[in-house]
């Protein structure tokens, strides 16, 4: 995350005692997505991403976020963290690799022919993903806002950040926790 955060308490959750799961994930954004007030509760900033960290379900951490026209993450992975996330307004666009990258060692990659994934996601819609994803979101509007909700297992350690330039993935930063909470 890089634009200013709001402050706000974050929502409790009655999650289990074993750590969630991707389903368990999935299942919590869904229902987080659902829930009209919450997501109606969020301010939208023209200029940058606005969000509101929750509690998520058995110790992850999530985030409701809102997604001005035209805004977007960049590639990016979730340093080790499975996780899941939902649109709850509007639509998101997720360009995604189909293929396991290593996470430590390099600083270039050629990706192969054929491993470009594209999703789009309306409100209700979303996806779990496993530790090794890699992606990055984007609201394709010109005009409206989205708003998503995304939970992480274990809260994210971590976010590296990426370029690409055709088949050529390079790692270009590695963010800390205390950059965007």
């Amino acid at each position: 995350m890089s634009d200013a955060p709001l402050l706000s308490p974050a929502r409790p959750s009655a999650g289990p005692a074993t750590p969630p799961s991707e389903a368990d994930l999935l299942d919590f954004v869904r229902r987080t997505a659902a829930d009209a007030e919450l997501v109606a509760s969020l301010p939208l900033d023209p200029e940058g991403r606005t969000w509101l960290r929750l509690d998520g379900p058995g110790g992850s951490e999530a985030w409701l976020i809102a997604w001005p026209p035209g805004t977007g993450t960049g590639w990016h992975d979730h340093g080790g963290s499975h996780g899941a996330f939902v649109t709850a307004a509007g639509e998101l666009n997720e360009q995604s690799l189909a293929v396991r990258l290593p996470t430590e060692g390099w600083k270039t990659l050629e990706l192969a022919e054929g491993v470009d994934r594209e999703r789009r996601l309306s409100a209700g819609r979303g996806r779990a993903f496993g530790a090794h994803h890699v992606h990055e979101v984007i609201n394709p509007s010109s005009e409206q806002h989205a708003v998503s909700v995304h939970a992480y297992f274990p809260p994210l350690p971590l976010m590296r950040r990426y370029s690409r330039t055709g088949q050529v993935l390079r790692l270009e930063q590695v963010e800390q926790p205390q950059e965007w909470e």
